[in-house]
């Protein structure tokens, strides 16, 4: 049985850091391309970050770049989103996903999805 899992999410203050871990199961992670997606209350899904099979090629959306990392550990089955100088806006749900043949930012594209793991930034 296929299955992601989020986990690290958690209450922080602005200016704050998280490490977001998204473990498989199931199935060989480096097969496949991971994405980080983040929705909030009343907003659509939007990607955060994404990276490829081999990790050489990563994504990031423009409101992250230079704040968030992406990384990943094949040996681990593991995903990982390093979240630095959090802010408010950063409030959302956060979800990975997978797809064996696609490792942007589009949700729409992924097959696997987590059930996402919450993330608020607040004093």
């Amino acid at each position: 049985q296929v299955q992601l899992v989020e986990s690290g999410g958690g209450l922080v203050q602005p200016g704050g850091s998280l490490r977001l871990a998204c473990a498989a199961s199931g199935f060989i992670l480096r097969s496949y391309g991971i994405g980080w997606f983040r929705q909030a209350p009343g907003k659509e899904r939007e990607g955060v970050s994404s990276i490829s099979r081999s990790g050489a090629l990563t994504y990031y959306a423009d409101s992250v770049k230079d704040r968030f990392t992406i990384s990943r550990d094949n040996a681990k089955n593991t995903v990982y989103l390093q979240m630095n100088s959090l802010k408010p806006e950063d409030t959302a749900v956060y979800y990975c996903a997978a797809d064996p043949g696609y490792y942007g930012l589009v949700p729409a594209q992924y097959d696997y999805w987590g059930r996402g793991t919450q993330v608020t930034v607040s004093s």
